[in-house]
């Protein structure tokens, strides 16, 4: 597993939409297999759930992101999964390192 938290700042709404294109446009593979969107009094939460094959462990790797805002906070926590072949323990975490490396990519100008 890979994980990145951050604290951003601007709209949220482009933020979000920056994030879901750059993703399913960085990779052939991509998918957004689920998302969910909650609003309780003044706080905002989004969930997005990407999917993508990763030619380096030659398995799919999934990329969660949780955008979060708070009044004018806004966090992201992105979390990546599924980036090994073995059993018992994790051989690589190339696919999964990669994944979250192309996030990076898109929240760059965001920040």
């Amino acid at each position: 597993m890979a994980k990145l938290e951050l604290t951003l700042s601007g709209d949220f709404d482009a933020i979000l939409q920056k994030i879901e294109c750059g993703i399913l446009n960085g990779s052939i593979s991509a998918s957004l297999e689920e998302r969910s969107d909650m609003l309780v009094g003044g706080a905002r939460c989004s969930v997005r759930v990407f999917e993508r094959y990763s030619y380096a462990g030659g398995n799919r790797v999934s990329l969660n992101v949780t955008l979060f805002k708070n009044e004018n906070t806004i966090c992201l926590c992105a979390v990546t999964a599924g980036g090994s072949q073995a059993m018992f323990f994790k051989i690589n975490k190339w696919g999964e390192e990669a994944f979250l490396d192309k996030l990076k990519e898109v929240l760059y100008d965001v920040n």
